[in-house]
């Protein structure tokens, strides 16, 4: 409960809450100047600006907190005389040219202080700092522009945690720095644009904004400093100068939009602003109110967007045309699918065509997606990438505990007293959700274990790291929840009032002892009962897992096994706590969710009950097949046994991205027809009889649902390039051609017939979703969504979560000759095999190729170093790859990004085997053995990837230094002494 009480403001008395001054003061409307405070990131304390009075001492408002019966005072002339001593020193920072200014856009932060504060002039005569501009392709610096408010430094040490930024207090004249005073592009920064979206002013900008956004800027370097001054001259006073920039904003208003979208990269589920001129893509412009990220971005939900406007974009319809493709019209293309579809449905049926949905597309399209195999065509086969990473971790969560989603939120993550990541590189493949975990650690001691089998940035951070024998995680979570129950360290009263099953899931725990997972898993006793004693000290525990679990022959059972811990231990139905299994793509959660499954309907309701499917037949007019159909793993072989011969597949990569892939290729040439919707022209788009160009979620309306279950609106922000369309669109098309007399108009209406046929989203509605609004299912009727899951029992009979037994799968097994294992996964800057980050230049310029890992010791005894080329054969393939020597992994482990599709593309080595639950293929069960080619080669990783960094870490802008300099004197200090200097 908030504590009221009573304080005097401005000789007023006011009932208030408990808070800081400064946003008491914003609760009551009165207006004061606060230059270094950003709501998200908090006080600062460097620019003074905001300084009041508190029972007669000046204090910085941002940082004094509200107490009983404060007397506060804001508009004392020597209050006012204290404000705008600091405002001078800003302005000898920092040069006023609004009109010529890129940042005039009404959100600069200075230009509005002055006008508000009334300024007119200033004693503190701007001088240059005499330091250059720094700049790189994402963002430049420019000292002479800089305030020192230290925003971008606090949002990079304490945000976003990467730890680059510093301000050099030690200076003559202070100025932000990188690294150790490094450049920009060779040091620690990871370009997620924390920097630039904080900066009140123009000092730490877009690149993109530059010379585009006003009608007056984008003058040359020799031009500008004339300008400026014809300028200064033309507006005389601070006041008439801003009142001219002020009209020019108002102009660029027309020329700029600023569109809300939703990413299209991982499973976090960025939100934020798409500033555009025309179809040039200004900026990106996070928003506070963004649910799931705030102002954070990464490198590729800031930057990644050059993929939009590529010259490599497919634009209109292409068809096969011997071993060429030849461009044709719609009509002739979804003439032909049509032929080709009626004409396989009358030879052999229904169940020889398939279809493959999107992780990309949104919701309405995996919808229409899944009603065209079912309820046009007749076939439950289809499915999407899901089957790939995280059908096994669902599995785990539909066993135990009812929903396979996230249990709570990115808030509930950020606020669990303990993490556990388990096999997932969240810092790389998840990187805004990480800055909520590193910032939790850092500032308010949260406790984080990493459990993987490869070195990374989290784990390089965690209170503890181990390093379990690849596959074995099973073993030690058995172990370690033996352990805890053996301890007497168990929730009884949880598991007595809301689990079955309990004493058959205890007794199956018997053969997992500390000495048999410490024989299998190489992890020692000590560190298997640090794990548990961890979770036993904590109040609640969170666990994130990825592919490093689910991409094995037991994933299902590794993800069962960490819910039954959670269980066991009561972590589950409380904030803070609960079973996370991240989600890489923006929209996989979405895509099953929807009914994208082979025997699923939308809200995961089972094609096989007569019930469910009776209330489909008769919303869509049609019967519809009551067995289930081929996932995509099933596919592959039916391609190869002849049964399956027609496949539609749209937005995804399977040609590059599904397992074994010499296997799936030739599956795809046994095609007797193959559509492929996509973007550009994919590994899979080679092996396409029609290729029809879609539009990317920038040119379309809908949702997504990211990794918290979080249905977010994204508004259409361009036309569709050429004559592509949005997915929505073709499917509609093309059902409408098998005689399915679709009529949608808008994606809100497919939203409208989904939510109505499917109870777990029952109240979701575009008007619910209105901008920055969002829901999380389970979604009532009338609209009451369910941020923490299970708050009211769990979802399965009797409202009781269940514990399930699992055994150990051991990992598949190679020969001798095969003596290295290959672990993968993805990299921060790049996105899966790089079909979209690849088009941007600044970021392939950062990191243009692909590369293997390789250890120090592994690197001794081969004779390796960085640039060596090697061919890597499986039992399965081959590729050829430069290596990179690094301590990331030790041993005769190695690790190969799947930053390609090119000849070092991961799956020409990976098998068909598979989770044996769900047959998520098992990437992470792969060996292979080494050959050099070239024992010397150029790095595969350039100087200016930021893993060649050096981050300073530390606690904010560390203000006591600047605090400290012999030339600052607090303003209200100085106020006092001439005061009492004129007074005698």
């Amino acid at each position: 409960m908030a504590e009221f009480f009573e304080v005097t403001l401005n000789g007023k008395k006011k009932t208030v809450q408990s808070d800081s001054v400064l946003q008491t003061l914003n609760h009551e409307s009165v207006d004061i100047p606060s230059l270094c405070y950003h709501p998200s990131l908090g006080p600062i304390e460097t620019c003074d600006t905001c300084i009041v009075k508190v029972n007669g001492e000046y204090v910085r408002s941002c940082s004094t907190e509200i107490k009983p019966g404060d007397v506060v005072e804001t508009r004392t002339d020597d209050v006012h005389e204290a404000q705008l001593i600091a405002m001078d020193r800003i302005l000898g920072n920092h040069e006023l040219y609004c009109t010529v200014c890129d940042y005039n856009n009404g959100g600069c932060e200075i230009h509005n202080a002055v006008k508000e504060m009334k300024v007119t002039h200033q004693d503190t005569e701007h001088s240059s700092k005499e330091s250059a501009v720094q700049r790189n392709q994402f963002y430049r610096y420019d000292p002479d522009q800089c305030i020192l408010c230290g925003r971008c430094v606090e949002a990079c040490q304490d945000l976003q945690v990467t730890e680059t930024l510093s301000i050099d207090w030690n200076l003559e004249r202070p100025r932000v720095i990188w690294d150790k005073d490094s450049p920009i592009d060779e040091s620690s920064c990871v370009n997620c644009g924390h920097c630039s979206t904080v900066c009140p002013c123009n000092a730490m900008m877009e690149v993109g904004m530059e010379g585009e956004a006003g009608f007056l800027t984008g003058i040359q370097d020799e031009s500008m400093r004339p300008m400026i001054n014809i300028t200064k001259h033309v507006e005389t006073g601070y006041q008439s100068l801003m009142t001219i920039s002020d009209l020019e904003a108002q102009m660029r208003e027309s020329r700029i939009k600023k569109t809300k979208t939703v990413c299209t990269y991982c499973g976090v589920g960025c939100s934020f602003d798409v500033w555009t001129k025309d179809r040039q893509i200004l900026k990106i412009e996070p928003q506070a109110e963004a649910p799931a990220n705030g102002i954070s971005t990464c490198i590729k939900g800031k930057f990644g967007w050059d993929f939009v406007n590529s010259e490599e974009r497919i634009t209109k319809p292409l068809i096969r045309d011997g071993n060429e493709f030849r461009e044709a019209e719609w009509e002739e293309a979804l003439d032909l699918i049509a032929a080709k579809f009626t004409e396989t449905l009358k030879a052999k049926g229904p169940d020889a065509l398939a279809f493959i949905s999107s992780s990309k597309c949104t919701n309405e399209e995996s919808y229409l997606m899944q009603k065209l195999a079912r309820g046009v065509v007749g076939t439950n086969n289809v499915d999407n990438c899901s089957r790939y990473c995280q059908s096994p971790a669902t599995m785990g969560l539909w066993r135990t505990v009812g929903y396979g989603g996230d249990s709570g939120s990115i808030e509930d993550i950020a606020n669990a007293e303990l993490i556990i990541s388990i096999g997932s590189n969240t810092v790389e493949s998840h990187p805004v959700l990480a800055t909520r975990v590193k910032r939790s650690q850092k500032l308010h001691g949260q406790k984080v274990i990493v459990a993987d089998i490869r070195k990374h940035d989290l784990a390089d951070r965690a209170d503890l790291f181990v390093q379990p024998a690849p596959g074995s995680d099973l073993v030690w979570l058995s172990a370690v929840t033996k352990y805890i129950v053996d301890q007497g360290w168990h929730d009884v009263a949880f598991l007595e009032q809301h689990v079955t099953d309990v004493e058959d899931y205890l007794k199956s725990l018997d053969s997992y002892t500390l000495d048999y997972a410490s024989e299998v898993t190489n992890l020692s006793k000590e560190e298997l009962i640090g794990i548990a004693t961890s979770i036993h000290e904590a109040n609640t525990t969170s666990v994130l897992w990825a592919m490093g679990v689910t991409q094995h022959g037991g994933g299902s059972d590794t993800s069962t096994a960490i819910s039954n811990l959670l269980l066991v231990t009561g972590n589950y139905m409380k904030p803070g706590a609960g079973s996370y299994p991240l989600r890489g793509h923006n929209n996989v959660q979405g895509a099953s969710d929807f009914g994208s499954m082979p025997d699923r309907f939308p809200g995961y309701q089972y094609v096989t009950d007569d019930e469910v499917r009776t209330r489909f037949e008769k919303r869509w007019g049609v019967d519809l097949p009551a067995e289930p159909g081929l996932n995509n793993h099933e596919m592959v072989d039916a391609m190869h046994d002849g049964n399956l011969n027609v496949l539609y597949l749209k937005g995804e990569d399977m040609g590059i991205v599904d397992s074994n892939l010499n296997y799936v290729q030739d599956g795809f040439e046994k095609l007797s027809f193959f559509v492929v919707q996509d973007i550009f022209f994919t590994k899979t788009a080679q092996y396409a009889d029609v290729i029809l160009p879609a539009s990317p979620s920038l040119e379309k309306e809908g949702t997504f649902t990211n990794t918290e279950r979080r249905f977010q609106r994204l508004y259409q922000v361009l036309e569709p390039l050429g004559d592509s369309k949005p997915d929505w669109k073709i499917i509609q098309e093309i059902a409408n051609r098998l005689e399915a007399n679709w009529t949608y108009t808008h994606p809100s209406e497919i939203m409208a017939e989904a939510a109505s046929l499917t109870p777990l989203f029952a109240g979701v509605s575009y008007e619910r979703l209105e901008g920055y609004n969002s829901l999380q299912w389970p979604v009532k009727e009338d609209g009451t969504d369910t941020p923490l899951l299970f708050t009211d029992g769990f979802a399965l009979p009797g409202g009781k979560a269940r514990l399930w037994p699992v055994e150990w799968t051991k990992p598949l097994s190679f020969d001798d000759e095969y003596d290295l294992h290959i672990n993968n996964g993805r990299l921060l800057e790049h996105f899966h095999e790089g079909n979209m980050t690849y088009k941007s230049k600044a970021i392939s310029r950062k990191t243009p190729n692909e590369f293997l890992e390789v250890s120090p010791e592994l690197a001794q005894e081969r004779g390796l170093e960085d640039g060596t080329k090697v061919k890597l054969t499986s039992p399965y393939g081959h590729v050829f790859v430069r290596c990179l020597v690094t301590d990331r992994v030790k041993g005769k482990e190695v690790y190969l990004p799947m930053n390609t599709s090119g000849e070092g593309a991961i799956n020409y080595l990976t098998s068909s085997h598979s989770d044996k639950d769900t047959d998520t293929p098992a990437y992470k069960e792969i060996s292979a053995k080494m050959e050099i080619l070239e024992p010397k080669g150029e790095s595969p990783l350039p100087r200016i990837n930021y893993r060649n960094g050096n981050p300073q870490p530390q606690m904010g802008v560390n203000v006591e230094a600047k605090w400290a300099r012999r030339d600052y004197i607090f303003p209200g200090d100085l106020v006092e002494a001439r005061r009492k200097a004129k007074n005698g």
